[in-house]
């Protein structure tokens, strides 16, 4: 029997109480590969029981397998998991299958737990089959996700309500192990964020100043920033822990400072003395305080973060606004670029590892490309090839790819030390025997010399990413500035050996800044998301149900908002401070019922389409002359996909061309539309000899036409 879906919000909380076990069901026996009707902020309140009940009637022994200790233990490599839970894409010799899977990121903070996670992909069909985890690290400044303050996990992420269900699971490491074998036993592949820096006053800065660039503030005049002023703070950082002692009583150390921090005196020794047990955050976050406080009264910082060009050359902002009094009544500069291009930005936060040499002393900001540092790079590489072997990733998204410092662009010649997130994947392929895992790289493809020197196409294809992210998402859907980079994105697709993602929403573009992106045209946005299938896709969690927002709403509806959490008064834009801890998830009923039927009849013809490269009956029209599209796939092709991406207006009578590879008599019958009232006339186009006819799209419209070959 057909599933009923509501129109309206509540309509979905009265099917949940009067259907529930039908639509639990209907996921159990495969009828469909999600839990239909099932809200995210209902699945999310579903007890640990209940969830482990519900996957079992999917999944059976597999999901005993993917919380079974001996399995969930990140100290036994992830590569040597049972088949059953093992990637999905284990058998791929590279990361290509990337470039056709549709992905969704997913900020823990905004469903609270690991495990919640699995909870809110019951909710998501399968053709939605990568999931991305925005950074699951320990939060620096303002509990930013993207300051990494050290290589743990993040405990706020940990569920004391699955510990108690499962009590081997008493750990974040475990949980999180747990969570990527189900995600694998669904047949989902699963990426971590790789992040090129760190909080400005991280464990890893502090544990190793030669791995950072420094500079030494007195007020507003930057008084050294040399090349070895690293030095000069394993010296301040030996006298501090000379004053303090060591976090561990009575332990043994170098009180060499060239002893302390070489090669010699390993990471995890150098972090107990420094900061304490690795069990204990509130202690190490209290003895980093002191350091920082320690470091800071001898104007001693490390270089903030830049992106943008020229990126290089910062000094102190001199405005009052610049001036920044923590919450331990430390007082500190912001900083600008000197000499800033249009797209130039200081991450104040954060600080970059220090990859390569500085010319003549750092005198003049310069890098020397020609100095990698490769004790940095197998310093990072190592550590993320680490995690990605104790928990089972299957790729990486690379934050802030776009950032590319050689004024030349990419050299003549490449070699391992050309980029750090290229190295990173590289050494997890080829150290940790797992040629499959990818690169997704957080680019947005704009013009040469603006985010990167030279042209960022040929960034990413020296940094071997597989796939880009691009910035589809920064358009109105149809607008002329959609038109053209959709079809440039197609051709990049074609021609070079990375692919731009036909990105939907991202973590970051769901912030009151961008509402008016997102006010129309959500589900055309995704009906092409899923069905371009010779493409990636990305769409970030909570856009199936996001309210359509005229004006800015409390920031607990935005999920960029909790990427980190700053304080004040007020929590409405331009504020970006929250009230509460609790991501508020949208009510937008007729939204998300939209979106339930595309799944639902994406789930009917997905195993029919996955992957099969496509051929274009009408291409976006890069003049934005004419808004609707339509595609099917390239070799015996089994449906024709159409769309109006206006939209304002509908579109009157168009033509689509001749189908290659379908015999005379081929007919055309819909079996899917975003609408209801459909005309006859385009439930089955007539066929002219040249061409079939369709009369009219509504404004947004999307239709699934089914390929009819004669008997």
């Amino acid at each position: 029997m057909p599933i009923a879906v509501p129109r309206v919000y509540r309509g979905f909380h009265d099917a949940w109480e009067h259907h529930e076990a039908d639509y639990i069901a209907s996921y159990g026996n495969g009828d469909t590969s999600f839990v239909p009707n099932l809200l995210p902020e209902t699945a999310i309140g579903l007890s640990a029981d209940a969830v482990v009940t519900i996957l079992k009637g999917r999944l059976g022994d597999r999901v005993d397998l993917a919380l079974a200790r001996e399995n969930t233990d990140p100290e036994v490599p992830a590569a040597d998991l049972p088949a059953e839970i093992a990637s999905p894409v284990a058998g791929w010799d590279n990361g290509h299958w990337l470039k056709t899977s549709n992905m969704v990121g997913i900020n823990v903070r905004t469903v609270q737990t690991f495990w919640s996670v699995v909870k809110y992909l019951l909710t998501v069909p399968d053709a939605i089959d990568s999931v991305h985890l925005l950074p699951i690290w320990e939060p620096g400044v303002v509990d930013s996700l993207y300051g990494m303050a050290s290589w743990r996990l993040n405990s706020e992420f940990y569920d004391a309500e699955l510990a108690a269900v499962v009590p081997h699971l008493d750990s974040a490491e475990a949980q999180l192990r747990a969570v990527i074998n189900l995600i694998h036993a669904t047949g989902r592949t699963v990426g971590m964020d790789v992040i090129p820096h760190t909080d400005r006053y991280s464990e890893m800065s502090m544990a190793q100043p030669h791995f950072f660039e420094w500079l030494q503030r007195q007020d507003v005049r930057i008084v050294d920033h040399s090349e070895n002023l690293h030095l000069e703070v394993e010296r301040e950082i030996m006298r501090w822990l000379e004053e303090v002692g060591p976090a561990t009583l009575d332990a043994k150390y170098p009180t060499d400072p060239a002893e302390f921090f070489g090669e010699g005196y390993e990471e995890v020794d150098r972090l107990r003395i420094l900061f304490g047990s690795p069990s204990d955050r509130i202690g190490r976050h209290s003895r980093r305080g002191d350091l920082v406080a320690h470091l800071a009264s001898y104007g001693l910082e490390p270089v903030p973060a830049t992106m943008g060009t020229p990126f290089r050359g910062v000094e102190a902002d001199t405005r009052n606004q610049g001036l920044v009094v923590d919450d331990d009544g430390n007082t500190w500069r912001d900083y600008v670029i000197a000499k800033a291009g249009p797209f130039s930005r200081v991450f104040n936060p954060l600080s970059r590892y220090k990859l390569y040499g500085r010319k003549d002393n750092n005198r003049h900001w310069e890098i020397d490309f020609d100095r990698p540092r490769p004790e940095v790079f197998s310093y990072v590489a190592g550590h993320y090839a680490e995690v990605q072997a104790r928990f089972g990733f299957d790729f990486m998204r690379g934050d802030m790819s776009h950032v590319q410092m050689r004024p030349t662009g990419v050299p003549g010649r490449l070699d391992q030390y050309y980029d750090i997130l290229g190295a990173i994947k590289n050494q997890i392929r080829e150290g940790n025997g797992v040629p499959f895992f990818g690169y997704f790289a957080e680019t947005f493809l704009p013009p040469r010399d603006v985010f990167g020197f030279g042209e960022e196409v040929d960034h990413l294809e020296a940094a071997d990413a597989d796939v880009t992210q691009g910035d589809l998402q920064s358009n109105a859907i149809g607008s002329p500035e959609f038109m053209v980079q959709l079809r440039q994105y197609l051709d990049i697709a074609s021609t070079r050996a990375v692919v731009p993602a036909f990105t939907v929403i991202t973590p970051d573009k769901d912030d009151p800044r961008f509402d008016d992106l997102y006010q129309r045209g959500n589900v055309v946005r995704a009906f092409i998301g899923l069905f371009l299938t010779d493409v990636p896709s990305y769409v970030s969690l909570g856009h199936e149900i996001r309210d359509v927002h005229l004006t800015p709403w409390p920031n607990e509806h935005y999920t960029k908002l909790f990427v980190f959490h700053e304080h004040g008064e007020d929590n409405v834009y331009p504020s970006k401070a929250r009230r509460g801890a609790r991501y508020l998830w949208g009510k937008n009923g007729s939204l998300f019922g939209a979106m339930t039927r595309l799944r639902l009849f994406a789930d009917s013809i997905y195993p029919a389409i996955r992957s099969r490269p496509i051929r274009w009956l009408l291409p976006p029209d890069p003049r934005a002359y004419r808004s609707e599209i339509a595609w099917t796939q390239w070799a015996d092709p089994d449906y024709v996909f159409v769309a109006n991406l206006n939209t304002d207006e509908p579109v009157g009578y168009f033509a689509i061309p001749t189908i290659p590879d379908t015999p005379p008599g081929t007919t055309l019958e819909l079996t899917f539309s975003t609408e209801n009232d459909i005309s006859d006339e385009n439930r089955q186009p007539p066929w002219n000899g040249k061409h079939f006819r369709i009369e009219s799209l509504e404004p947004e419209e999307a239709r699934v036409y089914r390929i009819v070959r004669p008997e």
